[in-house]
């Protein structure tokens, strides 16, 4: 039996165990990883500095090495993540009733586990703490295959869950990590489709497209991230700043970062005078169309065919429309699905934009940033699913599980 196959079957076997557990002790579980994640901090970091220098020698872009980053801060944030878990509801189990038929079979519905969750990711060592940790308390094993340029990394941080899994007489099988990069083995792991269940893969758009043209397992698929913010008539235009600036730089390599600006013609030349000095201070390059690129110096001008770029870097693509129904039809061509944004003081308009606009999040003046797992409320999370089969956007507990009918009748017979 190959190394896979084996690892695959081990996950299999473990999740067995794992739907035997209580709430209560798979949030036992869940707190002492979060405490020894906090005090094996020096022992992650050491790891990831040996990522981090790899990944300079090999010349990673800035976004890569953003990703793969880790500093005490976002190790607490990972424990974190982890305690917003323990506090959240279980789904497994929770019943709901589909009623009782004419012949008097009761129908009932019950939420269960998945089964077996394979993550296929690229320079996210968080992914380890975060993905082990929704999978365990939603009663799924989890196999994790990082890239090389984490492999230090997403090793010691699975080191750590392990020494308490052991601690709780559990199978480390339950997170596995696959040990080798190498691509033959990702290669293998997407066949194995008589142990893994699903398969989330986060990286770049080539690795989506890789994942999802080969594997024999579903697969949940998320390309990338081309968020806009569409500036209203009826918006505040200081509010409309501050969600550009936040959405734009607070964190540049993220999917949930703004790539795209739209603004209404009948402010464009108030607010895009107000911030194009703001952009050029926060060192921001700018492409726009025709109409937007005169308020802007050393500006790349575009043609209506050339947005839709993930930038995931101080840079970004600037449209004027002339009215609500343009703003649409710009992000209907050129988003990813992922998270498009409205600044308006128009109650009616940001209700017609919700039910509009054809993405995962749809959010009313408040910033692309929130378009995440752990600012929604879900802990830390998965994935997020540009596709809608079977979840769309922030995946969390829920979307880990699934319901199975359960039907009691009283010997009733088919005629």
């Amino acid at each position: 039996m190959s190394l896979i196959t084996n690892l695959s079957k081990q996950a299999a076997k473990a999740a067995k165990v794992l739907a035997l557990l209580t709430t209560e002790q798979k949030n036992q579980v869940l707190q002492a990883m979060a405490n020894a994640l906090r005090a094996e901090t020096d022992h992650i970091l050491s790891a990831n500095q040996e990522d981090l220098a790899n990944a300079k020698q090999n010349d990673l872009s800035p976004a890569m090495i953003d990703r793969l980053t880790l500093t005490p801060a976002r190790i607490e944030d990972m424990a974190q993540g982890i305690e917003t878990i323990v506090s959240l509801d279980d789904p497994v189990g929770k019943m709901r009733s589909m009623g009782t038929r004419p012949n008097g079979i009761e129908i009932n519905k019950m939420r269960i586990p998945l089964g077996v969750v394979c993550m296929i990711y690229e320079a996210r060592p968080n992914v380890t703490a975060d993905a082990g940790a929704l999978c365990f308390k939603s009663g799924n094993g989890v196999i994790l295959r990082g890239g090389k340029e984490a492999l230090a990394s997403s090793m010691a941080i699975a080191k750590v869950m392990h020494k308490i899994l052991v601690e709780f007489n559990l199978p480390e099988a339950l997170i596995t990590v696959v040990p080798d990069p190498d691509r033959g083995l990702m290669m293998e792991l997407m066949q194995q489709k008589e142990y893994i269940d699903l398969i989330i893969p986060r990286g770049g758009e080539g690795l989506i497209n890789f994942v999802t043209e080969n594997s024999t397992v579903p697969v949940i698929q998320h390309f990338k991230g081309v968020c806009h913010l569409y500036v209203d008539k009826d918006a505040d235009l200081n509010v409309a700043e501050a969600l550009l600036l936040n959405g734009k730089t607070q964190r540049t390599g993220v999917c949930n970062a703004l790539e795209g600006l739209v603004v209404h013609k009948d402010i464009a030349d108030k607010f895009l005078n107000q911030v194009a000095p703001i952009l050029r201070a926060a060192n921001v390059k700018v492409n726009a169309c025709k109409r937007a690129a005169e308020y802007f110096d050393d500006v790349t001008v575009l043609n209506d065919d050339e947005f839709g770029e993930e930038y995931l870097a101080l840079e970004i693509a600037i449209r004027v429309v002339d009215d609500f129904a343009g703003a649409i039809d710009h992000i209907d061509q050129f988003g990813s699905h992922h998270t498009e944004v409205i600044c308006t003081k128009n109650q009616e308009t940001a209700t017609l934009f919700q039910r509009s606009v054809d993405a995962s999040v749809v959010m009313v003046n408040a910033s692309s940033r929130f378009s995440d797992g752990g600012q929604l409320g879900l802990g830390a999370e998965i994935g997020i699913a540009t596709t809608k089969l079977h979840a769309y956007g922030p995946m969390g507990l829920e979307s880990l599980t699934t319901e199975k009918y359960l039907v009691n009748g009283t010997g009733q017979v088919r005629d």
